[in-house]
Order: C-alpha cells, then structure tokens, then sequence
C-alpha cells in the first residue's frame, strides 16, 4: 500500500509539473489533434473522400508542422460536414480563440453516444487493421459440446468482441464458456439467445470489424441528428430493434418489446403526436389483409368469421349474414363486403388502441397473441406497432396525460364497448429505424436491416482493407 500511495504521489507531481510548464501547451494541441482526428475517423467511415483520409493520414503520422499546418482546414471541413447532417456541437457558441484544444473540441458532437461511439469505432478499426477476418464456414448448426476446428477463431473473435473474457487457442470443443459467451453476443445482436450457431449467428460472427465500424457510425449520425430534436418527453420505437421506449425528461420511464411491420408490410418511420387513447376497439380488417390473410382461412373453415366475431357488412354498411359453407364459397372469388371484429377479449387489437395522425393508417395497440414477444424476429405485424406492456403505456398516460382520473377508471369496466378518450396532453411518438448503437451499458448493440433501407447494413461481411 505504501508504494502505491508513493506512486500516485509522484505521478500527481508529474502532472502539475507537466501543466506548469510550457509542455503543457504542446499537450493541449496533441489533445486537439486528437480531437481533429477521430472526429475524421467518423467521417471517413461513414463519407470516404482522398481529401479526408488525406488529413486523416496527416494527423496519424504527419509531423507536427504539417498538422499545424492542415489543422485549420480540417476544422473547417469538420463544420461543414456536422452542420450538413444536423449534427449539433458548440462550434458557434465559442469565441474566437487560439486555443486549438478548444477550437478542435467544440466541433465534437454534442451527444452522450460520442465518446462511447468513437471509442468503439478506434477499437474496431485497429481490430481491422491487425486481424484477418476471413469468412467461417462450419457446413451445419454447431452447440454445446460439438467439435469442430473453427471453435479457436470463433473463440477468438467472440473474445476480441468483448463476449469471451478469455479463449483457449486449442480448444475445439463448444464448451460451457464459449456457450455462455455466444448468448451474451447473441443478445448484443437481437438474436434468438440458445448457444447455436445457426446461419445468423455465423453471419454476425463473420461481419468484420470494418463493416461494423461502418454500420455503427453511419447509425450514430442518424440518431444524434434525430435526438436532437426530440421533446422533453416521448415515445419512441426503434422499429429494427423491435423495442419501444417512453422517456420523460431524460429519464426512461418504460421500455417495452414491440411487433413491428413484416418485411412486405414494412412499418414507416414517422414522427405524430398521440392525442388519443381508443378503450375495447373494434377492428377494421384492411382490404389488402383481408385478401392476403382472412379469405384464405375463411375458404379453409366457414365458421372462422362468427367464431372470431366479425361482422360482415356490404357496401351500404348493412350486416349481411351467411352460413358457414356460403361464407366459404363467396371466399372462393370476389368478396364485396368488409369485415369489422366486435370489441372484447379475442379481439385483435386487444384491450388499448393509441391512436397518432399519420398517412399510413398505422397505430400503436394491444394484441391477444402474446407468445409472439418471444420471438427473437418480431416483424411480424401488417405494419401497426404491437406493444407488449400494452398496460403500463395506458396506465401511464392516464397518470401523467388525463385530468379525470376518475372518468378514465370508471371507462375501464366496460370491456364490450368500444369508447373514445382525448388525452389532455399529446405525447410526441418518433418511428426510427436504427441498427447500430452503444448501450447505456456501454456495449455496442446491433440488428438486422430487416427493411434493407441502409446501404451500409449490407455491405461486404468481409472487409479487410
């Protein structure tokens, strides 16, 4: 203990030497190309150009004359390309000074995920650099216990990861430590949590640390852009995570899985106000559903439509009423009537319907089929946002949204009856698709672009360059 306290000793005397002396200038401009240089690490990931890796190239291994002499225009570039993407930083707010340290730090994004993100993205580009990471094909499903001899590299790159504290170079047996680790990386990557590698956790497990570089700081300027404008209090569903939170001035106040869009029913990204909460809803079935989804089941059983208690009503909105074998044989051809599901227990919009304006006729709301949470691939909807703790929302709502509490409490006793409640107060409900992201746990998370709207969650798994 001694010599530890004679160590700390000694280094904070170094420290108020070093900045008591002229050293400690030349410090505050390495720390400023520092600064200049990782903010150009995220640009050349996600908007490569010769003049940027350029810079980047000078201010890794260039003198310190020719940093000097690059600087001022690396700043200016750097303000240009935050202020195109909506990036918010302190670059305005600062007054004019020489101070590079300064000058280079209020450009940095203002944003909590920063530091974390740019961390990362060294880390995973000095990976790509000092490790090969070519493609494993292990022809079948390996678990726990198997043998193979790709066990080592995947031992390797889960610890490299950050899911494998430590790896046996000759190991090629799955053993329980490597089990535990793959549900850990698993997790990180929305995947179904049971120690197999199946194709999508070979597929992740091959995704090279350059890809993921990518993926993780392309997503970071679409988050940090849209949070940006966020209010103080909110709902947002991050659509590939299949994930909702609610925050209310900077603290989560409930987070929920979600049922999102299916891939050829994809749910949009939009942002609208949540001004109303429908009790008991009856369900409208969509025309496209009901070609797509209900006729087929209706030609397979006529008593599907009673059963489920649907009314069926023609273009007048008179209920029309068939038995169960003409039911199936209208079903067979063109079917001119619509169907509407009765409010009540088996209904399938559930007990709550939030309802926002938007152009795509979707909306947040409950669901009888709860089993579908456990799904590790949840977009399985017709494009409307399943919540899983549906009661919480509401609950919620009415403790923080509704002045008549007891108009709210008393509404809850019906449950056959379909009733309309206005919030008092709008809450703002964001639909964002992000598929990269660091943790409040600081672990770098990722998903499947289940929509194929990012270039970059499709790139080449592996890159070596």
């Amino acid at each position: 203990m001694l010599l530890r306290n004679q160590v700390w000793t000694i280094w904070l005397a170094l420290l108020f030497i070093l900045n008591s002396t002229p050293v400690a200038a030349m410090d505050r401009s390495y720390a400023g190309f520092n600064s200049l240089l990782y903010q150009l690490q995220l640009v050349n990931l996600v908007r490569p150009s010769k003049q940027s890796e350029d810079s980047y190239h000078i201010l890794r291994s260039g003198t310190v004359q020719e940093k000097l002499d690059r600087a001022e225009g690396i700043q200016a570039d750097l303000k240009y390309f935050w202020k195109t993407k909506n990036v918010p930083n302190n670059v305005n707010r600062l007054d004019d000074t020489d101070d590079l340290y300064q000058r280079a730090t209020s450009l940095e994004p203002i944003s909590s995920d920063y530091l974390p993100v740019s961390n990362r993205l060294r880390y995973l580009l000095w990976l790509s650099e000092h490790y090969p990471w070519k493609p494993l094909v292990i022809g079948g499903w390996l678990k726990e216990g198997d043998y193979h001899k790709s066990i080592p590299e995947i031992s390797f790159r889960l610890n490299m990861l950050g899911d494998l504290d430590y790896y046996d170079r000759d190991n090629k047996h799955l053993n329980r430590e490597v089990a535990i680790s793959l549900i850990r990386f698993q997790r990180r990557h929305g995947l179904k949590q049971d120690a197999v590698i199946g194709p999508e956790t070979l597929r992740w497990l091959n995704t090279s640390p350059k890809s993921r570089a990518r993926m993780l700081a392309n997503n970071f300027l679409k988050k940090s852009s849209y949070s940006a404008s966020l209010d103080n209090r909110f709902l947002l569903i991050n659509i590939p995570a299949f994930e909702m939170v609610l925050v209310d001035h900077d603290e989560v106040q409930l987070k929920s899985r979600v049922i999102v869009g299916k891939p050829y029913r994809q749910t949009p990204m939009l942002s609208s106000q949540i001004s109303n909460v429908v009790l008991n809803p009856s369900w409208r079935v969509p025309k496209r559903l009901l070609r797509r989804d209900l006729l087929p089941k209706v030609r397979e059983d006529g008593e599907y439509i009673s059963r489920r208690n649907f009314d069926v009503f023609d273009a007048k909105g008179v209920i029309v009423e068939k038995s169960p074998e003409e039911w199936q044989e209208l079903a067979q051809g063109r079917f001119p009537y619509r169907l509407v599901q009765r409010p009540g227990e088996e209904n399938t919009l559930g007990r709550y319907k939030f309802y926002f304006a938007n152009d795509y006729n979707v909306y947040l709301h409950d669901t009888v089929d709860k089993s579908l949470f456990e799904e590790s691939n949840r977009a399985l909807s017709s494009g409307c946002i399943r919540v899983e703790n549906v009661e919480s929302l509401a609950n919620w709502m009415a403790s923080n949204l509704v002045r008549d509490k007891q108009t709210w409490v008393d509404m809850q006793v019906e449950r056959q009856k379909t009733q309309w409640f206005s919030l008092d107060d709008s809450l703002s409900v964001h639909l964002v698709y992000w598929t990269a992201w660091i943790d409040s746990e600081g672990d770098s998370q990722f998903r499947n672009d289940i929509y194929n709207r990012n270039s970059t969650g499709n790139l080449s798994l592996i890159e070596n360059r």
